[in-house]
């Protein structure tokens, strides 16, 4: 299994790299943002650990330009920024995980374990389509009204669940356990961050359909006025 590691701290980098080699993984290691970009473009990988705060392109760039090329890699970003606009704009710019610094090495080989584990979508490059709006799972894409945007690799996933269980009324915990997958380390307040970004895009898009919150329960997907 091949890991992209990046992060500018030197001492840091070399020791995660380290780790990960003992538990098996293969690593590719970059320091800078315009690495990154290279590496994550010219080579495919299972999971990609990236540092918010690199220099030259910063993080948070680097991830937005691998989602712009179509690189649906699992990312877990890595960061000091811990206040909840910086989680939403890590998560906003597709990250499927963010984990704050300092952190324990066991709970990083933790959370890619159950990232690499999740599924990587219920159909692979199926349209699946459901009051105005038409969803691609394959280039993760949402269109409505003849807008198109483009989802991250966890809001397509979410999405498509909730298409697939359109009307329905889904816990929490199926949510979490059919998109992020049963053995997940995600914080339960990563799901409520999802959606607030899943009716974004379907709010920009100007889908008809909306996902409803059904209180002390989970969520709904309903047309508009349903």
């Amino acid at each position: 299994m091949k890991l992209l590691l990046i992060e500018d701290d030197q001492d840091l980098c070399a020791a995660l790299s380290v780790t990960l080699k003992k538990e098996g993984y293969d690593v590719d290691i970059c320091m800078r943002g315009d690495d990154a970009i290279h590496y994550g473009t010219s080579s495919t990988y299972d999971a990609i650990i990236l540092d918010r705060m690199l220099p030259l392109v910063d993080g948070l760039s680097v991830l937005q330009i691998l989602r712009k090329n179509n690189i649906t890699t699992p990312v877990i970003m890595v960061t000091a920024m811990n206040g909840i606009n910086d989680r939403i704009d890590g998560l906003d710019a597709g990250a499927d995980d963010y984990l704050i610094k300092p952190f324990d090495t066991g709970e990083l080989l933790a959370r890619i374990r159950a990232l690499v584990r999740r599924p990587r979508g219920l159909n692979h490059n199926e349209i699946l389509e459901y009051s105005n709006l038409i969803l691609n799972t394959d280039l993760h894409t949402l269109t409505a009204e003849n807008k198109t945007v483009t989802l991250s690799n966890t809001e397509t996933h979410l999405l498509e669940y909730l298409i697939r269980n359109k009307g329905q009324i889904l816990t929490r915990e199926q949510i979490l356990t059919r998109v992020w997958g049963i053995d997940s380390l995600v914080e339960d307040g990563n799901l409520d961050n999802y959606i607030y970004l899943v009716r974004r895009r379907l709010k920009t898009a100007g889908c008809k359909a909306q996902i409803k919150t059904v209180h002390s329960v989970g969520y709904q997907l309903v047309e508009m006025g349903g």
